[in-house]
């Protein structure tokens, strides 16, 4: 009979609910799998890299200084869906402040990462509710991320459908938003 340590015990009940909850299960296998594939220079990430989880979290989050300071000194962001550029830390804040002042519930889901040297590919759901807008609204984005040599986001391009923002928030499609 195989031996059972106190924390394989204490897992069990943990596996087992997440099991019953449709939650993913992640084995010391597949751990130890995801630790080799994460090796290579380019890979689709379980988990995605600290950057990522970093910027997800700002976007998220209510402080737009966070995501400004993900960023380089000189960093660039550009939003491909309203096609505006902002340039260094303090833009890039006023641009998450502004986001935040128009769109209630802003919230970023990564569905997959790809990482290829300092470029990371980020697969994502950019959802939310503008304040104009009887209804909310979840689109697909893919987001391009170029790092420089310290971790920090030297570049930052979201793509996504402005059409299918204003489409499912239920705004004309020459819809802008008010000048703040």
């Amino acid at each position: 009979m195989s031996r059972v340590t106190r924390v394989t015990r204490a897992a069990i009940p943990l596996i087992a609910a997440a099991a019953l909850s449709g939650v993913p299960v992640v084995t010391a296998a597949a751990s130890a799998s995801a630790a080799t594939a994460s090796h290579t220079s380019s890979h689709t990430a379980p988990c995605p890299p600290r950057i990522v989880a970093d910027w997800v979290r700002a976007w998220n989050g209510t402080d737009p200084r966070a995501l400004g300071a993900l960023f380089t000194a000189r960093g660039v962001y550009t939003d491909l869906g309203l096609g505006v550029v902002f340039h260094g830390r303090e833009e890039i804040s006023g641009w998450k402040a502004r986001a935040d002042r128009l769109i209630d519930g802003i919230h970023v889901t990564v569905r997959a990462t790809h990482r290829d040297g300092s470029r990371i590919t980020v697969d994502a759901v950019y959802a939310g509710r503008l304040k104009a807008a009887p209804e909310a609204f979840a689109v697909p984005m893919t987001t391009l991320l170029d790092l420089d040599g310290h971790g920090r986001i030297a570049s930052d391009q979201d793509h996504y459908s402005l059409a299918e923002v204003l489409a499912q928030s239920g705004l004309p499609a020459d819809w802008t938003p008010p000048a703040s």
